[in-house]
């Protein structure tokens, strides 16, 4: 798995309890996956292991290398 700086530095240090594994299940099987206008790609994820809460990646423009991870409140599941 591919990340950046960012991530490693400052991502999973501020939240200790997110996995890798679950941004890998993330992007290899995403609930929704969206391009943003700066060309990041975000994907979100049902976490069992989180409650089953939501959890958004963001991606570089690759699609591969996580940059951002977060717990996402507001995501509705059809």
């Amino acid at each position: 798995m591919k990340t950046t700086r960012y991530f490693e530095e400052q991502v999973l240090r501020k939240r200790t309890y997110i996995r890798r594994e679950w941004c890998e299940r993330i992007l290899a099987s995403p609930l929704r996956r969206e391009v943003q206008p700066d060309g990041r790609i975000r994907y979100w994820g049902a976490v069992p292991e989180l409650a089953g809460r939501v959890l958004r990646v963001i991606t570089l423009e690759d699609g591969e290398t996580i940059h951002n991870a977060f717990p996402y409140r507001d995501y509705r599941l059809a």
